[in-house]
């Protein structure tokens, strides 16, 4: 069957897709060190400040860069060759820090100097996009330190995206009390079965922020973690969210309406430590999962680029 043309454009200029619009990503690995140790700060500061973190001689992690580029397909029907991506990314980021000590790999990372910050997972992030930016045309970096830590740089450098990952158990009952029993089986099916059921949840807990230039921190990654965890993780977890959460008690406890109650228990206190809460998205089952934009209310404003490092 014929391809339809897009009004305005010759057939020839959509061979091969030539110049519409895609995004592609690019995978990279790599392993390195680093130390989170500020030489102004005692021992029992940097201690206090970053935890184990902060031990020498520092500790290890395997990196996944994502790399997102965006553009108009060429004749050849690519956005760019991805030998050239990836020649790119070894030049300008793999090779300089595969098996190295971070602290020492670059001038933003040597502490001597004023301008000098700590190599966390945003700052490293960010550093990254200044290398390749020159020779990519950049629209999304995500930078894994573990499968529970990662951050993510778009469009702008200077802020960063820092999402954690928790997870908690928990039981539910899909019932509206004004209804009947029938009447909630036929909203909820299953769900609304009178002794209720359970999930493992995961939990992403995403903060936009600028990068502090010294701790290289969009927030305390500590303060963060344990805002989580004594907040959503202790009260929810190994409970029955109708009868033991007292906002449910009211409320049907949906993956939607848990991940609302979440974003609101998370909102002020993360706005205290200087950062801003992104977005919270619980997976209730391989299945199911609901997401919640804490600064852009409605579904359709999701960053396009967000969700291509998603899910590359």
């Amino acid at each position: 069957m014929p391809t339809t043309p897009i009004p305005g454009s010759s057939a020839g200029s959509l061979r091969h897709g030539r110049g519409r619009g895609c995004v592609i990503t690019r995978r990279a690995l790599f392993s390195a060190s680093h130390l989170y140790r500020l030489p102004e700060l005692t021992g029992e500061e940097n201690a206090s400040r970053f935890g184990r973190c902060s031990l020498p001689p520092g500790h290890g992690h395997n990196y996944e860069l994502i790399v997102a580029m965006a553009g108009p397909l060429d004749g050849d029907g690519m956005v760019l060759n991805l030998s050239d991506v990836k020649h790119a990314i070894r030049r300008e980021v793999t090779d300089p820090l595969d098996f190295r000590f971070l602290n020492d790999c670059w001038p933003e990372f040597d502490l001597s100097r004023p301008q000098g910050r700590l190599p966390t997972t945003e700052a490293l992030t960010q550093a990254i996009w200044t290398r390749l930016a020159p020779h990519l045309p950049l629209v999304g970096l995500r930078l894994y330190e573990q499968p529970t830590l990662w951050a993510d740089v778009i469009g702008n450098p200077m802020e960063a995206f820092l999402s954690i990952r928790t997870h908690f158990s928990a039981a539910h009952r899909l019932a509206r009390e004004e209804l009947s029993q029938g009447e909630n089986e036929a909203i909820y099916g299953k769900c609304a079965r009178p002794h209720g059921h359970g999930h493992n949840y995961l939990l992403d807990v995403t903060v936009r922020g600028a990068i502090d230039p010294r701790t290289g921190m969009v927030c305390d990654l500590s303060e963060l973690q344990g805002l989580v965890n004594e907040l959503v993780v202790e009260p929810f977890d190994h409970t029955f969210l109708n009868k033991d959460v007292a906002h449910f008690s009211t409320c049907v406890p949906t993956a939607e309406n848990i991940a609302l109650h979440i974003a609101d228990l998370l909102s002020a206190p993360i706005a205290a430590t200087g950062a801003a809460l992104h977005k919270v998205r619980l997976q209730e089952s391989p299945n199911n999962a609901a997401e919640v934009f804490a600064e852009t209310p409605l579904l359709e404003s999701r960053p396009a680029v967000l969700e291509a490092l998603a899910s590359a």
